[in-house]
């Protein structure tokens, strides 16, 4: 495992933990936020069915 995947690592794991970009950021230590956005979010399977989700369920016609 290179040093590069490690950080990887890092990044996805805190934000599958919920934490701000900001924090995950000065972690890693970027000086701009678009870095750690650009890099290291990518969209995943189960974010993607969540936010399909909150669709769905926002879209749903109320009974």
């Amino acid at each position: 495992m290179r040093l590069h995947d490690t950080r990887h690592l890092c990044a996805s794991l805190l934000f599958a933990a919920g934490i701000p970009p900001r924090v995950v950021m000065e972690i890693l230590g970027h000086s701009q936020i678009a870095v750690t956005m650009n890099v290291y979010t990518h969209v995943n399977d189960a974010s993607r069915r969540e936010a399909m989700g909150h669709m769905d369920r926002l879209l749903r016609p109320r009974r």
